[in-house]
């Protein structure tokens, strides 16, 4: 079994131990879309389409990746309060390998919450996608985790303090959840509000995820949005490896 393999399994067998895991995952995000799908969508103007509710979809999709990434990368204080960590890095594969690993299975995971969300959004709220663009959406949502994911392992290698680690990860999802275009668009936002949004790279992922559901967005902004989040992701990756690279 090679590295990247061995990793995907172990990253599988940690989650259907873990109920939690799988639950805020897989079906904490749909509740998002639940309660704001129904709840606000007679309560706005409507989009195009289905409300706000085809709206605040790409919403649901970025954050279930954020918050995908952020509880994956809560394994390294697991492996570490196991005695396992350590082990691990003397094993035949390259640090990179073992990061790439865990993220394949983010991805991997990813797209089932995905696919549970969609079906939800079309059984329960009537919603319907262009089925054309859904291999556009996979390839977001895989670039999506993937900079999330780097983001955090990053924070989880640098960070000792399990309790730390959790204070980071709650308040910076709720930072970047309001100041973003996940829950409302950018223009009747306060222009200092709007201009923390527009540099916020969960604005930048729900701008795409609502382009590849709604085919909304100004090339111009989704261009230099796709390039801040490579950006971000790349930078994310290095220092994730080299912080990896500096254990034990």
């Amino acid at each position: 079994m090679g590295p990247l393999r061995a990793m995907i399994v172990r990253e599988a067998k940690i989650r259907a131990t873990n109920v939690t895991f799988l639950f805020f995952d897989l079906f904490y995000p749909l509740l998002y879309l639940l309660i704001f799908g129904v709840g606000i969508n007679a309560a706005l103007s409507p989009a195009r389409g289905g409300g706000y509710s085809v709206f605040f979809l790409a919403g649901v999709l970025a954050l279930a990746n954020f918050g995908i990434a952020s509880s994956s990368s809560w394994s390294f204080f697991l492996d570490r309060d196991n005695g396992i960590f350590l082990e691990m890095l003397t094993y035949p594969m390259r640090r990179s390998e073992y990061l790439l690993g865990k993220l394949l299975f983010n991805i991997a995971i990813a797209f089932v919450q995905a696919a549970l969300t969609l079906a939800m959004a079309a059984g329960f709220l009537g919603l319907r996608l262009d089925g054309r663009r859904l291999p556009l959406l996979a390839v977001l949502i895989a670039v999506g985790v993937t900079g999330w994911f780097f983001l955090y392992s990053a924070i989880a290698l640098r960070i000792r303090r399990n309790d730390v680690f959790n204070s980071v990860t709650n308040i910076s999802y709720f930072v970047l959840m309001f100041a973003s275009s996940v829950f409302y668009p950018l223009g009747p936002l306060p222009p200092w509000l709007r201009t923390v949004a527009l540099a916020n790279p969960l604005t930048w992922e729900a701008d795409w995820l609502r382009y590849a559901t709604l085919g909304t967005g100004a090339p111009a902004r989704l261009g230099w949005e796709a390039a801040g989040f490579a950006l971000f992701a790349g930078a994310s990756f290095f220092v994730a490896v080299r912080s990896l690279r500096e254990q034990g």
